[in-house]
């Protein structure tokens, strides 16, 4: 009966962290949802819930931290079940950064709220943010599932995300070199779409983590990234 009851403590401790990084998860989604609705409405009121909101996830970050780190004293788990543990902990700071990239856009809210912002652009940058939230949501459905095909389309599809972000980058530099008065807006929307294109990056970590959890090893293909917004800048000083 003993046995039985630590066995049944230890599957509810982990069950536990999975429900925790699943609130934590769809808290950063909504987060990262308004903080964008924001920028489009030039909301400072909504944009200042966004930056206050952030706390919510670290405090979720740190509450799941203390767990696990609590489990692997207590339990001192072998194999999947410390993968499980520690998986937990690296997608759970991967959250805890889409939620500061989230907060980051809510914040750029509060110095461009005034100014009208180009709706060709801003309908580039809503396909940006949709994906984003999409491959986010996929992400952590993944992880739930202990589904790795999900997580390998997942982490697949980052290139999409990076392709709308070189197209907006390019559109961006544009705008700039046609009215130097639009460099101050332009200059926020690029690290708007900046911030958009790592929350890409940060789910494709938790794609990899899901992966490796349930298989044990890491993905062997490259990791597909399409940012060439490096080349590009070369391009112009040419």
């Amino acid at each position: 009966m003993t046995t039985e009851h630590i066995v049944t403590s230890y599957e509810d401790e982990l069950a536990s962290l999975d429900s925790k990084i699943a609130q934590m998860g769809g808290l950063t989604e909504t987060l990262v949802a308004q903080a964008f609705d924001a920028l489009c409405k030039g909301d400072v009121a909504s944009a200042n819930n966004v930056i206050l909101d952030d706390a919510k996830i670290d405090e979720y970050e740190l509450e799941i931290e203390e767990q696990a780190v609590t489990m692997i004293a207590r339990r001192q788990p072998m194999a999947l079940d410390l993968r499980q543990i520690m998986v937990a902990i690296k997608i759970t700071s991967d959250l805890e950064r889409i939620g500061d990239l989230g907060k980051n856009i809510a914040k750029r809210v509060l110095s461009i709220h005034s100014e009208i912002q180009p709706i060709q652009l801003m309908h580039g940058m809503k396909s940006m943010q949709d994906l984003a939230l999409s491959q986010l949501k996929d992400v952590l459905d993944a992880y739930a599932e202990r589904n790795t095909e999900k997580a390998l389309a997942v982490w697949r599809g980052d290139e999409e995300i990076d392709a709308i972000y070189n197209s907006l980058f390019r559109e961006l530099l544009t705008y700039m070199m046609e009215d130097p008065r639009n460099i101050g807006l332009c200059t926020h929307l690029l690290f708007c779409a900046k911030n958009l294109e790592r929350i890409g990056d940060h789910t494709t970590n938790i794609a990899e983590n899901v992966h490796y959890l349930v298989l044990g090893t890491n993905i062997s293909e490259a990791r597909p990234k399409g940012d060439n917004t490096s080349r590009m800048l070369i391009n112009q000083d040419d």
